[in-house]
């Protein structure tokens, strides 16, 4: 494995523009990237923006708004989080497996006599404080598994910046962010800085290859970041996108999947235009699934002989046929 170092940028755009230039441009290897970011919301692949933030308070605090490639929910970033990010070649069983790309982190938390652990779908908690969430992105035999480390962040910020799904909490039996989540300032036996921490976690990872091999950017390599920042993670249609009229709308949690909500616009019985939206795990677009809805029947039949046709598990995790007709009608 080899470590990019991203050369202390603090902009989310830069940050995840490195992310995916070490996926699809950099020679096949397995690379590891740390970078902090400036106050951000990141916003998952298949999530819909303006519904994921507070709009008001991000625009008072001049906080970034960044869509990642990755599927998942929408998290706070700030200067007190380190971010992870594993970019690998797939074995073939990687993707949703979360435990091989959080367990190097939860030892390295262990050193420092923190007793981490993997919980849920892809959080890492100490005891019942989640201090980390972790999402992925699959695509032509490479895997991105990356993850948050809230280690001194303003907590007040991420109860404030974010739209709450009062659903997913609920499921867990939570009433609120502030009351799930923790910095791991809280549980260190001595203080040190984020940057003390962040060595600590890159020197336990490499512990078994004896010393921290790396890959060094050019400067076309850094060119070509910049390009791809500036075209992609800082335009308005990446980052929100269209939003079309619809009039049919379900929202539902799926034990093990996710959070679905599918939006439909019908006119005399015909499926006009359809969205896709939720903190779902999957390899395929969610739009082309959309897609293949329009121009429909708005029936069960119908519905159910298009779904046929549809491999729910490559665009949308761990679904069945029923999950899916449950959330069209």
């Amino acid at each position: 494995m080899l470590f990019v170092s991203n050369e202390g940028n603090h902009d989310p755009a830069i940050n995840l523009a490195l992310e995916e230039y070490i996926f699809r441009q950099l020679p096949e290897n397995n690379y590891l990237l740390f970078y902090i970011n400036e106050p951000s919301i990141i916003i998952g692949k298949n999530q819909n923006t303006v519904e994921e933030i507070n709009a008001e308070y991000v625009k008072e605090n001049h906080i970034h708004i960044v869509r990642r490639m990755s599927g998942g929910g929408a998290v706070y970033h700030d200067l007190g989080n380190l971010n992870f990010s594993f970019i690998m070649k797939d074995d073939g069983s990687s993707f949703h497996n979360f435990k091989k790309f959080t367990e190097p982190v939860v030892e390295a938390l262990r050193t420092m006599g923190i007793e981490a652990e993997l919980t849920g779908r892809n959080d890492i908690q100490i005891g019942e404080k989640k201090i980390s969430g972790n999402a992925q992105f699959h695509s032509r035999g490479k895997i991105i598994s990356h993850g948050t480390l809230l280690f001194n962040t303003e907590m007040q910020n991420v109860a404030s910046a974010l739209k709450v799904n009062a659903e997913k909490y609920a499921s867990k039996s939570t009433k609120s962010v502030r009351s799930r989540v923790a910095n791991i300032t809280e549980f260190l036996q001595e203080p040190m800085t984020i940057e003390q921490f962040r060595l600590k976690i890159l020197h336990s990872i490499f512990a078994g290859e004896g010393e921290v091999q790396t890959y060094d950017l050019t400067e076309e390599d850094w060119k070509k970041i910049r390009q791809l920042a500036d075209e992609r993670y800082r335009s308005w249609e990446w980052t929100y996108g269209r939003s079309p009229q619809f009039n049919m709308q379900q929202r539902k949690r799926i034990e093990g999947a996710g959070t679905f909500d599918v939006r439909l616009n019908v006119q005399d019985g015909i499926i006009q235009d359809a969205a896709i939206y939720g903190d779902f795990f999957g390899r395929g677009d969610r739009n082309e699934v959309a897609e293949q809805l329009v121009g429909l029947r708005y029936t069960e039949e119908e519905l159910s002989r298009q779904t046929d046709n549809i491999d729910l598990a490559f665009y949308f995790g761990p679904i069945t046929k029923e999950d899916w007709m449950g959330l069209l009608l």
